[in-house]
C-alpha cells in the first residue's frame, strides 16, 4: 500500500525511533509525524542525523484525544509504538500503563475511524500469551499476561479487535519478542548489564529466573517484521515477529560478559521478581508467509549491540542519571541489600 504520511507514536523511545530510521531509508517519499509525550524512556538523541525535511516532531500525549487528532491530521496511517513497557515499573505501580496502553490505543482506534486512516498497527508484546513450557504460541492462542505490563497490553488489543469487528477500523497486531540492539533505555536486561558491566558494576540478574527463557530479536528486524505487516497485513488480524534465538537469561548475561572481557564475579544473583514468566517463545510462520524473514545472526547482533554501547557512551551516561537512578534504588536496592544478608 502507498503511505506518503505516517504518524508514529512513541518514535523517541527504543523500537520508535529504530522504525523511524527505518522507514525514512526504506521510502524516499515517506514524510514521518512523530508523536511523543517524551517521558523517561523517550529520548530525541536516538534520533539526531536524520532528514528534517521528511519529519516533523509534535509533543503529545496518546492518552490526550485532541491533541493526538491534530497530530493524526493528514496522515494515511499509524503506527503505535507509545506504550508503557517495563514489567518491573509495572510491579511498582500500573496507573500509567493503564492510561498510556488501555485508554490511548482506545483514542487512536477512535482517530482512525474518525479520519479515515488506511491503516492503524499496533506494536503489541509476547508476553501477553504469557509463559509456555514447550512449543510455540501461535496468534490464535489465548491470551494469559501475568503481570500488569502485558495486561494492559492484552487489554489494549481486545479493545482494538472488538473496534475492528464492530466499525471495521483497519487495525493490526503485531507481537514481537524480547528485542535488542542500540538506543534502548537501560532499564531493560541487556543494556543495563553492558553499561554496569563497563562501569564493573554488578550485574543484578534474578534468582530463579537465571535459566528463564527469551526470544532475542534485533531491533531492524523488529522494525522490518511491523513494516512488512504494515503495508501487506490484513486487518483485523494479529502477527507474530519472533527472532528464533531462545537464551536463559544466564546465557544472556554471560554472552555480555565474554564480549566485554569481564569476569562473572559480576553476576549478582537477587530475589526474583513476582509472577517471573518461566519462558516466552512465538511462531512466526504466519508473518514470514507475507515475505518476512528476519536477517540478524544472534551472535553478530550481540556483538554489534555491545560495541554501539561501548562506543556511545555520551548517549548512556546522561540517561544512567537523574529518574533512572532513583528507579535503580527502588528497584534493586533492598534485593542487593537481601542478597548480601
Amino acid at each position: 500500500m502507498n503511505i506518503r504520511r505516517l504518524l508514529v507514536t512513541g518514535g523517541a523511545g527504543f523500537i520508535g525511533s529504530n522504525f523511524i530510521r527505518y522507514e525514512l531509508e526504506q521510502y524516499p517519499d515517506l514524510h514521518i509525524v512523530n508523536f511523543d509525550k517524551l517521558t523517561y524512556a523517550g529520548n530525541l538523541d536516538n534520533l539526531l542525523g536524520i532528514d528534517e525535511h521528511r519529519y516533523t516532531f509534535i509533543r503529545g500525549d496518546i492518552a490526550d484525544a485532541d491533541a493526538l487528532a491534530n497530530a493524526m491530521e493528514g496522515c494515511d496511517a499509524a503506527v503505535n509504538f507509545a506504550a508503557d513497557t517495563h514489567v518491573d515499573r509495572s510491579i511498582l505501580g500500573a496507573t500509567e500503563f493503564i492510561s498510556t496502553n488501555v485508554t490511548g490505543v482506545y483514542n487512536l482506534l477512535e482517530q482512525t475511524r474518525t479520519k479515515g486512516l488506511a491503516r492503524l498497527l499496533l506494536v503489541s508484546t509476547d508476553e501477553v500469551y504469557g509463559s509456555i513450557e514447550k512449543g510455540s504460541f501461535r496468534e490464535t492462542d489465548p491470551v494469559s499476561p501475568g503481570n500488569p505490563y502485558s495486561a494492559s497490553k492484552a487489554s489494549g488489543e481486545l479493545i482494538a479487535l472488538a473496534h475492528h469487528r464492530t466499525y471495521g477500523t483497519p487495525v493490526i497486531i503485531t507481537r514481537g519478542s524480547n528485542t535488542y540492539g542500540p538506543y534502548q533505555y537501560p532499564e531493560k536486561v541487556l543494556p543495563l548489564f553492558v553499561t554496569n558491566a563497563i562501569d564493573n558494576q554488578p550485574l543484578p540478574l534474578y534468582k530463579g529466573g537465571e535459566h528463564n527463557v527469551r526470544d532475542w530479536l534485533f531491533v531492524r528486524d523488529h522494525c522490518s517484521g511491523i513494516d512488512c505487516a504494515l503495508r501487506r497485513g490484513t486487518p483485523g488480524e494479529i502477527y507474530n515477529i519472533a527472532g528464533g534465538n531462545e537464551r536463559e537469561n544466564i546465557v544472556l548475561t554471560r554472552k555480555i560478559l565474554a564480549l566485554l572481557g569481564k569476569s562473572e564475579d559480576l553476576i549478582r544473583l537477587v530475589p526474583d521478581r513476582p509472577g517471573h514468566d518461566r519462558r516466552y517463545s512465538i511462531d512466526a510462520s504466519k508473518l514470514k508467509k507475507l515475505g518476512w524473514a528476519p536477517q540478524m545472526d544472534w551472535d553478530e547482533g550481540m556483538a554489534l549491540t555491545v560495541k554501539w554501547y561501548q562506543e556511545n557512551e555520551w548517549w548512556w551516561r546522561k540517561v544512567k542519571s537523574g529518574e533512572f537512578l532513583e528507579y535503580y534504588k527502588r528497584q534493586y536496592g533492598k534485593r542487593f541489600a537481601d542478597e548480601t544478608s
